[in-house]
């Protein structure tokens, strides 16, 4: 039985192995071993509850409206309470660089983190991963298995197991799609076979299929290959960053702990791969930084568990700074760039709260038809038509009370505005004004909506009204 782990894990070793004699970096399937510990479970916490957010937010609703829905149709976007419009699109773009500012602070101070313990794609794949250790076994079934030759039992797990990616796939696609799409009416439309909406049907395809292809198959080779986060962060990272890493002080020389006795100067570590077999990325650990590092623990949990056995300390590996690992003293994890990310952090959180605080509840918009300059009516009053575009963010409905301001007496075809809770409405409104009262050809005017319940609600839009100039001469 020795034996055959050993040849196995000789196999292994050579298939996880990079080739690069072609100039290309190729890698054999990683075959990730589960692990259980202290961090895993920080993760599994952390995984499960953004997974658990990412599938119940799209069904939840607070007083009748979505607790997040991008509605794109009707160009409204529901977010956690709060209502964003077309015209709140520069909030929306604030929001993505406080959400930049944030990872690029936690990156300075506690490496890739993010990576480890709440990427969508490390969440996936480790749910891919659970399923195919479902049906296929533990790491050395699973190599065993695509060794074999075919046959049924070997077709019906591998069966089981791409059926049940395609099932989470196309679940995963659903959720998202429902946070364009309603949800509710999403999911009635779909399973009903009623769904009418070819981009709706066109973007759950091509979710599912990304998911079932990035999960599945390309796995570790999103994160090294395609995921720029992985190639810029060597920006954020400085020697007080704390990363996972192995105490070679302390490891080396590597031996097996068999040969103690023969080998009294080896160190702690006793090369039984076992940070290499759990590691998702397929790297070892102890060749130092590398960018493929998730920071995931792995390797932690799997080498303190080895340490415990043999009656050795924890913390061959680690978290540390890269500084902590050459001096062996604890280092300070703040320095200048962290503090600088800190500081950009706050400062973004600081004007985006400001700046909702004091976000309009109503806004309008008035374009002067470019048809024509101006026209002269039957009773030789000189009128000019404008599109107004009147906002209402609240969600009850209301009535606006038209008005202008100029320098000169202005009769407004239409005064009262009524509009519903959170609607946007356009109306054609024609100013008329006597030729004698105009002084130029063009006049700067406001136009001013005062909501009738509210009266500090009010929005304002400028233009020009246009006419013939009347002469005093």
């Amino acid at each position: 039985m020795k034996t055959t782990i050993t040849l196995i894990d000789v196999q292994e070793q050579q298939s996880e192995t990079p080739d690069q004699s072609n100039g290309y970096l190729q890698r054999g399937k990683i075959y990730v071993r589960r692990m259980t510990g202290f961090f895993q479970r920080i993760r599994s916490v952390s995984l499960s509850l953004l997974m658990a957010m990412y599938f119940s937010f799209a069904w939840i609703r607070i007083e009748g409206n979505p607790l997040v829905l991008f509605d794109l149709e009707v160009q409204k976007f529901y977010l956690f309470g709060a209502i964003f419009w077309p015209q709140d699109f520069t909030l929306l773009a604030f929001a993505l660089i406080i959400c930049a500012f944030g990872l690029f602070f936690i990156t300075g101070l506690l490496g890739r983190i993010w990576c480890g313990y709440s990427c969508p794609q490390t969440a996936w794949s480790l749910m891919f991963i659970w399923l195919e250790e479902f049906f296929e076994g533990s790491r050395h079934q699973r190599i065993k298995l695509d060794q074999e030759r075919n046959s049924l039992r070997k077709w019906l797990k591998k069966s089981g197991k791409h059926i049940s990616w395609l099932i989470l796939a196309f679940a995963t696609a659903v959720t998202f799609v429902g946070y364009f799409y309603p949800i509710r009416s999403l999911t009635a439309d779909l399973f009903s076979l009623s769904l009418s909406s070819g981009w709706a049907i066109f973007w759950i395809a091509f979710f599912t299929l990304a998911t079932y292809l990035n999960a599945g198959w390309l796995r570790e080779k999103v994160c090294i290959y395609m995921c720029p986060y992985a190639r810029f962060q060597s920006v954020m990272f400085n020697e007080n960053t704390m990363i996972v890493g192995y105490d070679q002080q302390r490891g080396e020389p590597r031996g097996h702990r068999s040969k103690q006795s023969e080998k009294p100067n080896l160190g702690d570590c006793i090369e039984c791969q076992m940070c290499v077999q759990v590691c998702p990325t397929g790297i070892d650990i102890r060749d130092g930084l590398q960018y493929e590092c998730i920071g995931c623990a792995l390797c932690i949990d799997a080498c303190d568990s080895i340490m415990t056995k043999i009656n050795s300390p924890k913390g061959l590996i680690r978290y540390a700074s890269e500084k902590e690992f050459t001096t062996g003293k604890p280092q300070r994890t703040f320095n200048i760039g962290t503090i600088g990310y800190g500081a950009a952090l706050i400062m973004a959180i600081s004007i985006f709260i400001s700046v909702m605080a004091q976000r309009p509840q109503a806004e309008l918009s008035a374009l002067r038809d470019r048809g024509s300059l101006y026209v002269e009516n039957g009773l030789g009053q000189i009128e000019n038509f404008y599109t107004l575009k009147l906002v209402n963010k609240r969600e009850t409905k209301d009535t606006f009370r038209l008005s202008v301001r100029s320098s000169f007496p202005v009769k407004v075809s239409q005064e009262n505005l009524p509009i519903g809770a959170g609607e946007v409405i356009t109306y054609t409104i024609i100013l008329e004004v006597a030729p004698e009262q105009l002084l130029e050809a063009s006049s700067p005017i406001e136009f001013i909506s005062q909501s009738l319940t509210d009266p500090n609600l009010r929005a304002v839009a400028q233009s020009k009204f246009l006419g013939p100039v009347h002469s005093t001469d």
